[in-house]
């Protein structure tokens, strides 16, 4: 997985009733795009430290 600041990680709710969240990347602290990732979710603007699993999608900012 790589992504860049301004990325949006989309985290797929993982058991029934648990809802998708979405959270911006405003630090990448890996390698190369790596994680970890500084993250702020977008529902209740708390920052988090993340390293994304297989229910995590990359959605890339685009350019411009």
């Amino acid at each position: 997985m790589q992504a860049t600041v301004g990325d949006t990680l989309l985290v797929h709710g993982r058991t029934v009733g648990q809802h998708d969240r979405t959270a911006e990347v405003v630090e990448v602290l890996g390698t190369n795009g790596t994680p970890p990732y500084r993250v702020r979710f977008a529902d209740d603007g708390h920052e988090a430290l993340m390293s994304p699993g297989p229910d995590t999608v990359v959605r890339h900012k685009e350019p411009g």
